[in-house]
Parts: structure tokens; sequence; C-alpha cells
């Protein structure tokens, strides 16, 4: 067992990470699992989260809107950054369900912002294949008017 004093003590150097920047809460096990105790670390993560300072649904949206507004990428893309950080598939695949829309029409404006880009540069064959291979959906790519 461990004093309030130390709770608190580690409590709040978690704290710290999560208020730098939004985490999951793998990354809060991930980072701190070498340095508290797990009973601890569970007894943190579960004050954190009743607190709502650990939320992965709210990680989840924070992200999505995150990459919509600082890059060009495909949903797929989008969902495998954040499938890295440890979310449970169920969070991602419900916030991409309820925006689907907004998800397939901000992709559709990723796919063209980076197929004038490439135009420069590459044939119209090549810049399906780097679509493709970057995550977008086979019909998003096709809805393109890219001349071959």
């Amino acid at each position: 067992m461990y004093t309030p004093e130390e709770f608190d003590k580690k409590k709040t150097k978690v704290m710290e990470y999560i208020l730098y920047k939004k985490r999951a809460e793998f990354e809060v096990r991930k980072k701190f699992s070498n340095s508290i105790e797990e009973d601890m670390l569970n007894d943190i993560i579960e004050y954190l989260k009743e607190a709502g300072y650990i939320n992965d649904n709210e990680y989840v949206k924070k992200a999505f809107e995150e990459y919509m507004k600082l890059k060009n990428m495909s949903i797929r893309e989008m969902k495998a950054k954040i499938y890295a950080k440890g979310i449970e598939a169920y969070y991602i695949e419900d916030y991409i369900d309820e925006n689907r829309e907004t998800l397939e029409e901000y992709e559709l404006n990723s796919a063209k912002k980076l197929m004038e880009k490439k135009k420069r540069i590459a044939d119209g064959k090549k810049i399906k294949l780097y679509l493709l291979n970057k995550g977008f959906d086979p019909d998003t790519v096709n809805k393109l008017e890219i001349e071959e």
C-alpha cells in the first residue's frame, strides 16, 4: 500500500504529463509503468478518468479534429495514427460512424489537394496509386477527375 502523500506526488506527475498534451489512457500507462507501482498507477488513472482528465472517447474526437485541421490525410491514415495510441477500436469506429459524412467530405477534399500538388510532377496513374497507397478509399479516388 502507499501513503496519501505518495499518491498525491505521483498523481501530480501524471497530471503534468496529461495537461501538457491530451493523452490516451494507454499512453499514460506506458509512460509511467516503470516509475509508478501498478496498484497506485491504476488508482491514479481511475481518479483521473472520474475527474475527466483521461477520456479516450474525447481523445478520439480531438485527434480527428486536429488531423482534419492540420493535414491532408485519409480516414484510414487518421484511424491508424489514433489506433497506434492504444485507443480501443470501438471508440474510433463509433466516431467514424457518427461523423461519416463529414469525414468523407474531408477525405475527398484532402485527396483533391494532394492531387493538385502531384499534378505537376506525376501522371494520372501515378497520382491514383499515390492516393491509394496513402490509404484513400478507392471510391474517393475514383470521384476525382484525374487525367490518365
